[in-house]
């Protein structure tokens, strides 16, 4: 039996602007109920990407703090999965800043990107050492890590971390397909990352960017992955008609999976298919 399907949103992202995409949630208050109506909808996990009230993206601690408290207060059930991509050219250390926080309030996820990349017209830097960096402070600090997958030398990466125990089993992967510099979101990208997967004890999604993210989303339902959908991948519901909500694109997966016979993961179930550890609020 196929297990139930780990929805996630990626509420804001770091590189979509209000010109662009006017209803993108930017302030923590924004955040939260973009959130809500996203859990409602049938998401399970959050990657939280922050801004500050200007629009500009930040890794400031204090300002996923901000945001973190006004999500739980109105979802305090969901999964908070915590950037450290943050934007193209932030510091390592800047990337690292939401961490600490898991000493705290306690988000239980956090990204990690395994290789430098093209990304558009930029370059998406990941040194070595600062992929080591991260991934010892996320083992410090008890979080689990999401496995930022670009292409498939960064799964051979992920699978050199394992033999070095700064990554532990289940490992939990996110095929990101459609990146320009990146692998493309052609079907047989998909299939042939998974099948490099190490073991069937791996967990898996895909987060198809642009055009992309509802003709691979279907795949992996079909395939038995897990989902992300949201603005900061995508922020058209159909070709020329920009999305009104996160919880807009979430509603469509969650009806086509339920039409492929694929039941939707409630956050407490996702942290049992995922072996999350359940958040431990500051009191």
């Amino acid at each position: 039996m196929t297990h139930p399907v780990i929805i996630t949103c990626a509420i804001t992202g770091a590189e979509t602007s209000r010109e662009k995409l006017p209803p993108l949630p930017i302030t923590p208050e924004e955040q939260a109920v973009a959130v809500e109506e996203a859990v409602k909808a049938g998401a399970s996990i959050i990657h939280l990407h922050v801004r500050e009230d200007d629009g500009r993206p930040s890794q400031r601690k204090e300002r996923f703090e901000e945001a973190i408290r006004a999500i739980r207060k109105r979802s305090p059930e969901v999964i908070l999965q915590v950037s450290t991509g943050g934007a193209i050219g932030e510091s390592i250390e800047s990337r690292a800043n939401p961490l600490s926080l898991f000493k705290s309030i306690r988000p239980e996820m956090a990204s990690l990107n395994l290789g430098t990349m093209n990304f558009g017209e930029e370059i998406f830097y990941n040194h070595p050492r600062d992929i080591l960096f991260l991934a010892s402070e996320m083992q410090k600090y008890g979080v689990m890590p999401e496995i930022e997958i670009y292409e498939a030398g960064m799964l051979e990466s992920a699978l050199r971390l394992l033999k070095k125990g700064l990554l532990k089993e289940p490992l939990h992967f996110q095929f990101v397909l459609g990146v320009p510099g990146g692998m493309s979101g052609d079907f047989k990208n998909l299939v042939h990352l998974v099948s490099l997967l190490p073991h069937p004890s791996c967990h898996w999604g895909v987060a198809g960017v642009g055009k992309n993210q509802l003709p691979l989303a279907v795949q992996s339902l079909l395939m038995g992955g897990h989902v992300r959908v949201g603005f900061e991948d995508n922020i058209f519901y159909r070709k020329g008609e920009l999305a009104q909500s996160n919880a807009q694109l979430v509603e469509r997966v969650v009806r086509i999976a339920r039409e492929l016979g694929r039941e939707v993961a409630t956050s407490e179930q996702a942290r049992k298919i995922l072996g999350v550890s359940s958040k431990v609020m500051e009191r």
